[in-house]
């Protein structure tokens, strides 16, 4: 494993119990405030977002163990390094950012986001696939 990419997975497993903050914190809120269980949008949309970042985060250390052997230039393998972190940052705030109100009846426009996570992420795993299709033989 490259350098590079040693120290990201590093940072992101340093950051990992955010998700477990927010999974307590999900917890917490279903046991013990009556608004949040009183809101099934924002429920969905909440737990949507936890779930994201836990797997997205997962997702970006198993990028990290392939990118360093996929035949891309360095730009390239910046990008696949960066696309599943920061679709488990854009995805998870899409989610609660657009439902913050206790009595949000619809996402506000902050949802959109998703949609750049969701694309951000797709593009990085293809351009890895690609750059993994492309790499030498290993003996």
């Amino acid at each position: 494993m490259s350098r590079e990419s040693r120290l990201l997975a590093g940072v992101l497993l340093i950051t990992f119990p955010t998700v477990i903050a927010g999974g307590m914190s999900l917890l917490y809120q279903l046991t013990s405030e009556p608004e949040y269980a009183a809101n099934s949008l924002r429920q969905d949309l909440w737990r949507a977002g936890h779930a994201h970042a836990g797997v997205y985060l997962i997702l970006a250390l198993v990028v990290l163990r392939y990118v360093d052997e996929a035949a891309l230039p360095s730009g390239g393998k910046w990008f696949v390094r960066l696309a599943a972190p920061i679709a488990a940052v854009l995805l998870p705030v899409a989610f609660f950012c657009s439902v913050l109100s206790p009595d949000a009846s619809e996402p506000n426009g902050l949802v959109n986001l998703a949609y750049v996570g969701g694309t951000l992420l797709a593009l990085g795993l293809v351009v890895l696939g690609i750059g993994l299709v492309r790499a030498p033989r290993a003996e």
